[in-house]
């Protein structure tokens, strides 16, 4: 077995529960404001973010719907098995594809999951960028369910900013979070017009 191998065998063991006990810290040593654009109903849901606000975005989603079924996007590569494993101590079921791999076989899991009344989670512009831009699949899924679309961002009070492609954002230790949700309908949309709004709503509140 190579090091690599190794160092991200060992990896997938020990970091995702790091990783939660990082997401916890964060949730529980920091001042909360949500800010609620439209009605969060109990429904189903799309829930959108940033995959560079994924540190606590999931959080916030798990504070507004506690207890329902969910499953979320994400992609077969290294870190994306970490973020698997990490959303899974929130009780959201990985689907694991993206664009580059396993496109088809993870839509068909995400219209299962959706046909059973599952909210989905979908980070529009991951694995791997480009930063900031909505992926054609997740709005195909969005308008497949006809479901509403719940966006979530979150700008900290003060935060350390990544060098990764997605700027990922780390709140310093006991910052203020400010979580916009949105409720954003595509209804009756063309899919190009629907990718400008969903990407005007989400950018109104991110850190650029």
């Amino acid at each position: 077995m190579n090091k690599k191998l190794l160092f991200r065998r060992i990896g997938a063991v020990v970091l995702p529960p790091l990783g939660y006990m990082l997401m916890r810290f964060y949730w529980y040593t920091s001042k909360k404001h949500f800010h609620i654009e439209g009605t969060v109903t109990q429904k189903q849901h799309i829930v959108v973010c940033w995959h560079g606000e994924l540190l606590c975005s999931p959080q916030a989603y798990r504070h507004l719907h506690r207890t329902q079924a969910a499953s979320g996007i994400i992609s077969r590569h290294f870190d994306g098995e970490i973020i698997a494993r990490i959303l899974g101590f929130f009780h959201i079921v990985p689907l694991r594809g993206s664009s580059s791999k396993g496109a088809k076989q993870v839509l068909l899991e995400a219209f299962r999951a959706l046909k059973k009344g599952d909210d989905l989670l979908v980070t529009p512009d991951g694995p791997r960028g480009p930063r900031h831009e909505i992926s054609q699949g997740a709005l195909a899924l969005a308008m497949k369910a006809n479901a509403p679309i719940m966006a979530v961002n979150y700008i900290p009070s003060s935060y350390w900013k990544l060098g990764s492609w997605d700027a990922f954002v780390i709140p310093k230790p006991f910052a203020t979070l400010d979580f916009y949700i949105k409720i954003v309908s595509v209804e009756g949309m063309e899919i190009d017009e629907a990718r400008a709004y969903l990407r005007e709503k989400m950018l109104e509140h991110t850190l650029m």
